[in-house]
């Protein structure tokens, strides 16, 4: 089977950054599917890991972390799906990735896909929503406590246009549509993609504008309960901890570039998480099913219309020189939605 792999950890200026080769083509087993992969979108681990990761005895590793495609095989112990069946998923960052032709996935993290959706459109979603999915509704807890406040939820979500923003804006809204959700941006486009995904509010993170507790304030909207910290959780902490309502909560999937001052936190009693959407399938954790089951419900959502794909570029067919323009686009840190490519030649 053709895939598209690296032997090196190089820039991708770089010639052989990724490259195309044959690799064998898998075989299922116990719960796992082999899926012919249709389309894949690039997120940023892709670039991440190319860059950190040194395969193992200078072996061709296959990155690729999103993935619509159809059910070729089953393995003896599948029992939620069947060969044939067209479905979506975010892989396992432990195993050969979705770059391929072909693809072995544990079931219990891929989603049955919806009708209504391209492959192109769908391949945009399944990494950001289940990352947003689980931050909101695992981490935050965002749905288990509007029943019982006096005031609505009030989210802040920073880099709001990029992949996991604009998942988590259009999630907030649909599953909690009486709540408020702040977005941030920085460019105009940016600033009326949020707007058209549902956010109530956008504000600007440029360093040289007014600080986001400063804007947040001039809102005169019910205090902060809860942010979602996207990218540059260093560099805003200072205002999330401003902002914060006493009991608030803080979750965020970035690497911040210093250390957090925690402490911080403690006279409001914030609690602070981290969002890793790969923890479930990397430990095969006791719920991990929960997967399956966050795709069902965003393929439902998206059947109905309550969210849109957040595809925004299409870079053609899946090749080694694609691969390489997308991930030189999301290393710039200026894309919004989701880079996606489709079909192999």
């Amino acid at each position: 089977m053709k895939a598209i792999v690296f032997d090196k950890s190089l820039p991708i200026t770089e010639p052989n950054a990724l490259f195309e080769t044959e690799l064998p083509k898998p075989e299922a087993s116990g719960r796992d599917l082999l899926i012919k992969v249709q389309a894949i979108s690039v997120n940023p681990i892709d670039s991440k890991l190319r860059l950190r990761l040194l395969p193992e005895k200078g072996e061709p590793k296959t990155l690729g972390f999103d993935a619509v495609g159809i059910v070729e095989e089953v393995g003896e112990k599948v029992c939620l799906f069947k060969k044939g069946d067209r479905v979506f998923y975010a892989g396992d960052m432990t195993r050969a990735g979705s770059n391929a032709e072909y693809q072995l996935v544990d079931e219990r993290i891929v989603g049955s896909a919806p009708s209504s959706l391209t492959d192109e459109g769908l391949a945009a979603m399944p990494l950001t929503c289940i990352t947003a999915h689980e931050l909101l509704f695992d981490r935050l807890q965002f749905d288990q406590t509007s029943s019982y406040t006096k005031h609505p939820n009030v989210l802040l979500v920073t880099a709001g246009a990029g992949g996991v923003g604009s998942a988590l804006i259009q999630l907030a809204k649909a599953k909690c549509r009486q709540n408020i959700v702040i977005a941030t941006a920085s460019k105009e486009e940016s600033k009326a993609y949020c707007k058209q995904l549902g956010a109530d509010y956008v504000i600007d993170h440029s360093p040289q504008r007014e600080s986001i507790a400063e804007q947040i304030k001039a809102l005169g909207i019910a205090p902060v309960s809860h942010i979602a910290s996207l990218t540059h959780t260093s560099q805003h902490f200072d205002d999330f901890i401003e902002v914060i309502k006493p009991q608030g909560k803080i979750a965020l999937i970035d690497d911040p570039a210093e250390p957090l001052n925690i402490q911080a936190l403690k006279l409001k009693s914030v609690s602070l998480h981290w969002e890793l959407m790969f923890t479930r399938s990397k430990f095969e954790t006791d719920d991990m099913v929960r997967q399956h089951f966050i795709l069902n419900e965003v393929s439902e959502l998206l059947e109905r219309d309550k969210i849109q794909s957040t595809m925004k570029q299409h870079f053609g067919s899946i090749t080694a020189a694609n691969l390489i323009k997308a991930h030189e686009a999301i290393e710039t840190g200026q894309t919004m939605g989701k880079i996606v490519l489709s079909g192999w030649d």
